[in-house]
């Protein structure tokens, strides 16, 4: 795997390659754990595998574990394994509930398959998640089951309404930590925990991946109203057309002025319609929640980059503080 291919900013040529070699094996290790007795089981289970991705989680992993004196630690692989088998089932699943067709440029399982076996095939992952956790110890057996339930949890109330007197923002970014923020959160624990860092800098990688990750998704979600189709590679207003709760939307819901009075109006339709959806995103890109959403996003950042002040200077935690700045410019 090449340097350039890291899904982090490393500027660092040393950590860069002893990364990229690692990641190397991560890769290799994860093709064997999808793999089973049947063809037909070893291709589903590949199939988003072998699409892609950046990898950002295990390769969050290994470059927590560069913060202890294990670095090169077997089980620092596994939990970077661990991570990552986690998070593509995870993916298998969502794609049944959001009835997407495609992933990473790929069909997605539940289009390429059905809708069963990209369900059995995401419980298969878990299993196999589950199974090298168990190699790893108790203590990555409670992290683990702890981290899945809140990403069960956060997935379960992105489709629950708030409840009576609940703030639609709170309830939004509760979902977040849960769906996307805990999996990245035990991702910097693992590798703190199994490199070998000290209680003190693994509790605060903790929290910084749980932050970072929570601010990467919200960048995301204001991309997605804000960028065209060229400079994202990805359609705007996606969320919008399929009435995905973000943080811009919830906040510019809060308005009361006689002006948003269409904002609001159209954010209650049905935005499957191109004119409706173009409407409705030139009214947010100009609307004062980006910029709220946005300084949520930079403040986050801030607050992630301050929890790095355990670690001693060097290429690691630049690149730490790197990444979340790269989250608050992002977003800009």
């Amino acid at each position: 795997m090449s340097t350039a291919d890291l899904a982090l900013p490393i500027s660092d040529q040393a950590l860069a390659q002893r990364l990229s070699a690692r990641l190397g094996l991560v890769e290799k290790a994860l093709a064997d754990h999808v793999r089973s007795r049947s063809p037909f089981v070893s291709e589903a289970a590949a199939h988003l595998l072998e699409a892609g991705g950046k990898r950002f989680r295990p390769l969050l992993v290994l470059l927590a574990a560069e913060t202890g004196d294990r670095a090169d630690s077997d089980d620092v692989i596994t939990a970077a394994c661990v991570v990552e088998l986690t998070h593509l089932a995870s993916l298998y699943h969502d794609d049944v509930m959001d009835e997407a067709l495609v992933r990473r440029a790929a069909d997605s399982a539940n289009a390429r398959f059905d809708n069963n076996i990209a369900i059995l095939t995401g419980d298969l992952l878990f299993a196999r998640s589950s199974e090298l956790t168990a190699d790893l110890g108790a203590d990555a057996v409670g992290i683990q089951s702890r981290a899945f339930a809140r990403l069960v949890e956060g997935q379960i109330l992105e489709g629950v309404a708030p409840g009576p007197g609940e703030d639609p923002v709170a309830h939004h970014l509760e979902v977040v930590a849960g769906k996307t923020g805990a999996l990245i959160a035990t991702s910097a624990l693992y590798g703190a925990r199994f490199g070998g860092a000290s209680r003190e800098i693994e509790e605060a990688l903790t929290a910084y991946g749980e932050i970072v990750g929570v601010a990467f998704q919200i960048s995301d979600d204001i991309l997605d109203i804000a960028s065209d189709s060229v400079e994202s590679g990805k359609t705007p207003g996606t969320d919008l057309r399929e009435a995905v709760p973000t943080l811009p939307v919830l906040i510019a819901r809060r308005s009361t002025a006689p002006e948003d009075a269409r904002l609001l109006e159209l954010l209650d339709t049905d935005l499957s319609d191109d004119e409706s959806l173009a409407e409705c995103l030139a009214l947010l890109r100009a609307h004062p929640a980006m910029d709220e959403a946005r300084a949520y996003v930079v403040a986050e950042a801030q607050k992630a980059k301050a929890l790095l002040t355990v670690l001693p200077q060097g290429a690691v935690r630049e690149a730490l503080e790197r990444f979340a700045d790269v989250v608050a410019v992002r977003s800009a």
